[in-house]
């Protein structure tokens, strides 16, 4: 047994074992992905009433589709649990509102009477009628749907419901109206309703919903099943048990036998190659992004408070899909740059010797201005609906996270593969050219085509929005779980070598490790997002399993960089103490954010009624913060200090400390009322079903909380100042030391 994992956990074995399980992975996914366009709910060509009268047609419901994403609703509200969490979930709110019209109709058929004057006994036999309605009259098909006289009549009353909320707005939700025109509300009901009928008809040949009966609705008695329970019990036996065989691994046979190992010297630079300092420029415009993003944040929190009052400004001007938007893709664009500017940095230390073409630093500099400002103006005027003609090519494309137009989004792979050509370039033919720098690399090159897989097709909206929300969750989780953790990987393990903290055998060994691991729980475990927006029930099984390994990576992160940490304080005289700091938080808000808040939501009987909720929120900022932001904070400080160890400027740690640990216990600190706040509604949903804890009422006993994340917010913003004051003065206006 020693001898097989000492050949499975050498370097040569576990770089073979990566390579294997990589092209495992990919191609199961790859077949998985080529059954989806069989799976998916299909979209009928009519939806008519059962007297023959037409409600909506295919053609409507894609076109409903199209002004969802123009007028970006997903910023708004959800639609199966996806989106924004200020406005309802469409889908359940059509799904509840067609149930408490049947029981009305069924109420007065049967007995003549309101749903309100039934006695128990008819109340049952009504719930029966209204069941048989959803279940057995309503088949979704891609022919024709038939809905009955009930159910047609609660279509139009969601119709005249949806219309004079999207038209004229609701101060109470915070939705300003004003923007959308009533013909292109209705077709937004068709595309809403379409959904509905995903999450409350059968799949064909079963007794589940196209939704896997999410979500709870006591009306027609939809809730969690067994299935749900026995993969969230199969998820925590599985972390559980893998976390102890990882940790043993590790220290048995990673680090213990390679502790004498010898430290390279620390990084010395005295000076600068003329690209590295081309990318001072950068430096400003990333931490005042981080600014931009941190104020948009809290105002976001204020109107999700307060939906009904204004915030110094008027809402229509600024309204909160929009802005929320904006916040979401400003926090991209900056932490794309730092890291652009970490490769930029580090390729010519490697080759020792400049880019071959160091103005390209400037060009690529003009690119990015041009795409992040064309970007975010068209995400504003698109959603403001100032783009109605060209929105999809320059507005905003309306799904969460992937807003750019068109246009813009083929600006930005361009950019990056501009930056994976020019450090490519420099450091292939480098003697150092290392197996720690190829991750980098290699990593980075996924990063640029990963971003692809959101763009299909190139020309127009994807018809089917389950097969549509397939593809967006390739880019954002394959993104954030695969390939930038593989990038997060190698760049700490590469810095804690060049920093002179872990031996290169040692960094080189645990990485692997890690990236085997990543492989293993990143490429699968997308399937946790896809639980209940239309795929098959097999995802639950799927995203269960690998999802539970998911944050076994980031533990080893975690020991690694708080035990690197003691050795950094041991030693006064370490010059790149803040970018470490900004390291080893990186590490900890990693495993913290994307591991332990992950798992609070990652189980399927937790997802179950805590999707689209405020639950979610902690394991996304903490993680992306944490896990990238940080790197790409940490990326500008080491630009910033190497500068001034070059030019012999004066350098002070303590205004960069404040800033540190004002963000960092800023966003740890986030996360508790949050927490609060949706295990408040996951109860909810569990007691009286969705509807109710996505209503604003469900947050009204929430107030304390929702109030007390004032701190939190005030924190991250103060720190993200003083970081964007510190960059500037060490910078641009540091004077030559003493």
């Amino acid at each position: 047994m020693d001898s097989f994992l000492d050949r499975f956990l050498s370097k040569k074995g576990l770089y073979a074992s990566f390579w294997f399980i990589t092209i495992f992975m990919v191609v199961i996914l790859i077949y998985y992905s080529a059954n989806m366009v069989k799976e998916v709910p299909p979209i009928p060509q009519n939806v008519v009433a059962e007297d023959g009268e037409t409600l909506y047609t295919y053609d409507d419901i894609v076109a409903g589709k199209a002004y969802f994403q123009q007028f970006d609703l997903m910023d708004y509200g959800t639609l199966l649990g996806m989106g924004a969490y200020l406005g309802p979930d469409f889908s359940t709110s059509f799904f509840h509102k067609r149930a408490e019209s049947l029981y009305e109709y069924y109420a007065w058929e049967m007995y003549d009477t309101t749903k309100t004057a039934l006695t128990p006994e008819q109340l049952g036999a009504v719930k029966a009628r209204v069941k048989i309605d959803f279940r057995e009259k309503t088949h979704l098909t891609d022919g024709t749907v038939v809905y009955t006289k009930g159910s047609a009549q609660a279509y139009k009353a969601n119709v005249a419901y949806l219309k004079d909320f999207l038209v004229n707005g609701n101060p109470d939700y915070g939705f300003t109206g004003g923007v959308i025109q009533p013909d292109e509300a209705e077709k937004i009901a068709a595309f809403v309703d379409w959904t509905q009928l995903v999450a409350s008809s059968n799949r064909t040949g079963t007794d589940r919903t196209w939704s896997n009966d999410w979500p709870a609705e006591p009306l027609v008695d939809q809730n969690s099943n067994w299935n749900n329970i026995f993969w969230s019990l199969a998820q925590l036996l599985l972390l559980w048990t893998l976390t102890i065989v990882v940790f043993y691994v590790l220290y048995e046979y990673l680090i213990k036998k390679e502790n004498t190992a010898e430290l390279e010297s620390p990084l010395t630079v005295t000076k600068l190659f003329p690209s590295q300092t081309k990318l001072l420029k950068y430096l400003p415009v990333v931490s005042l992004f981080f600014v931009i993003q941190v104020f948009l944040g809290g105002y976001l929190a204020h109107i999700a408070t307060v939906p009904g009052e204004n915030f110094i400004i008027s809402q229509k001007i600024l309204p909160f899909n929009v802005m929320r938007a904006m916040h979401i893709n400003i926090a991209i664009i900056w932490v794309t740059i730092g890291w652009l500017v970490g490769g930029l940095f580090i390729a010519p230390l490697v080759a020792k010797k400049d880019l071959r073409i160091p103005w390209l630093v400037d060009v690529l500099w003009a690119a990015l201005l041009i795409v992040g400002a064309g970007g975010l103006v068209g995400i504003y005027l698109g959603a403001t609906g100032q783009m109605r003609d060209v929105w999809f090519w320059l507005g905003n494309e309306g799904r969460e996270y992937l807003n750019l137009g068109r246009v813009w989004d083929i600006g930005l792979v361009v950019g990056l593969v501009l930056w994976f050509m020019m450090v490519f370039f420099t450091i292939r033919k480098a003697k150092d050219n290392n197996i720690l720098v190829g991750t980098i690399i290699w990593s980075a090159f996924g990063i640029a085509t990963l971003y692809m897989a959101g763009m299909a097709p190139v020309h127009k909206i994807m018809p089917n929005y389950t097969l549509d929300d397939y593809y967006r969750w390739w880019v954002v989780h394959l993104w954030v779980e695969l390939t930038f953790e593989l990038f997060a990987a190698g760049v700490l393990a590469y810095l804690t070598v060049t920093l002179g903290l872990v031996s290169r055998k040692v960094a080189e060994r645990v990485m692997l490790f890690e990236l085997f691991l990543v492989m293993v729980s990143g490429v699968l475990g997308v399937g946790h997002h896809y639980w209940w927006q239309g795929a098959d029930q097999y995802w639950i099984t799927v995203g269960s399993v690998f999802s539970s390994l998911e944050p076994l990576p980031l533990v080893i992160l975690m020991v690694e960089a708080w035990k690197q940490y003691k050795s950094v304080n041991a030693d006064g005289n370490f010059v790149f103490k803040t970018p470490f700091l900004w390291l080893t938080g990186s590490a900890a808000l990693n495993w913290f954010g994307a591991g332990f808040l992950g798992m609070v939501i990652n189980t399927p009987q937790v997802d179950y009624y805590a999707h689209g909720t405020y639950l979610i929120m902690p394991h996304g900022h903490v993680a992306l913060l944490g896990a990238f932001g940080f790197i790409s904070l940490a990326f500008i400080y080491i630009v910033a200090r190497s500068n001034a160890m070059a030019k012999g400027l004066a350098w002070d740690d303590k205004i960069s400390r404040w800033g540190f640990w004002l963000v960092t216990i800023g966003v740890v600190l986030f996360a508790i009322p949050n927490l609060i706040i949706g295990f408040h509604q996951a109860k909810i949903a569990s007691d009286l079903g969705y509807f109710a804890a996505r209503s604003r009422e469900a947050l009204g006993s929430m107030s304390f909380w929702m109030w007390i994340r004032l701190i939190p917010d005030s924190m991250m913003i103060l720190g993200a100042v003083i970081v964007f004051l510190d960059i500037t003065q060490k910078t641009f206006f540091a004077k030559k030391k003493a």
